[in-house]
């Protein structure tokens, strides 16, 4: 018997439509939209790096991650992706990746009235807690960087608006400075930033400086609207998560989450308060 095949004049109207609505669905698979974009972070990071005189004097690399961890943007303060430590680019997405996983927000607290609510963790703040004997000892193995994602091509699209990492889940965990996490109005966590490129205590100051510029380190407590600030473990309310350095001629961290100096370490009081 002799078949006939019949189109329909609606296939093409149905296949445009479920095309539409899958784009429209992978539009919605991160919210990059609340963050700041690559042409924001870019003249950002460029002021960032230029006002810091700590470390080695060197161009670095920032990546902003969403709060699942999704790659909104990823640049270079230098003329060229090459100015760079090439390595750093990938760190810095760690670091991005590592502060948003490990921190939290007045959303997620139980604290009481009046208390700080969340909790605020930069790379830095993790290093003696990984270390052997540390309370967080073996958390760096954990959350492995996805490979594909950090070393995907073309190269030649490093550092643009169009890095093959954006749009996609990195990965890794980072325990040394340089990555924050971001905080919008009313203390809501939106994700985290990474800096790598300088000594790792050089790293942890710019990224200070320049999550402060972007206006995204929403934690001081504002008492006038009856909000809490948000939490850290450096004991200074007006830098939570800052990185500290109570690390003893034994080795031994004193509060727990105590970071090495470097050479040529930054002016930590120098560095901007975090906002309310």
């Amino acid at each position: 018997m002799k078949r006939t095949l019949v189109f329909s004049h609606s296939a093409p109207v149905l296949v445009m439509a479920m095309s539409l609505i899958g784009g429209t669905a992978r539009a919605q698979d991160n919210n990059c939209a609340n963050l700041p974009d690559y042409a924001t972070l870019k003249p950002a990071l460029v002021s960032a790096v230029a006002a810091e005189a700590s470390g080695l004097h060197n161009q670095m690399w920032a990546t902003i991650v969403d709060r699942d961890g999704v790659v909104c943007a990823v640049a270079y303060s230098g003329n060229s992706r090459g100015a760079q430590w090439p390595g750093s680019r990938v760190i810095s997405a760690q670091k991005a990746n590592t502060a948003n996983a490990f921190s939290l927000d007045a959303s997620s607290s139980s604290s009481g009235a009046g208390q700080p609510a969340g909790l605020a963790l930069s790379t830095a703040n993790l290093y003696a807690a990984v270390q052997p004997g540390g309370s967080l000892y073996g958390l760096q193995q954990s959350n492995p960087v996805d490979t594909t994602v950090a070393y995907g091509p073309p190269s030649l699209r490093y550092g643009q608006f169009n890095d093959p990492m954006v749009g996609k889940k990195i990965g890794g965990v980072n325990v040394f400075g340089g990555g924050l996490a971001l905080y919008g109005a009313n203390h809501v966590i939106l994700g985290g930033l990474g800096v790598s490129g300088d000594t790792s205590c050089t790293d942890h100051d710019v990224a200070w400086r320049l999550r402060h510029s972007l206006g995204f380190d929403h934690m001081l407590a504002n008492p006038s609207l009856n909000m809490a600030g948000v939490a850290g473990v450096s004991g200074d309310a007006s830098h939570p998560d800052n990185i500290v350095y109570d690390i003893g001629d034994n080795g031994q961290s004193k509060g727990g989450f105590g970071h090495p100096s470097c050479l040529m370490p930054g002016d930590q009081t120098k560095l901007p308060p975090v906002i309310p």
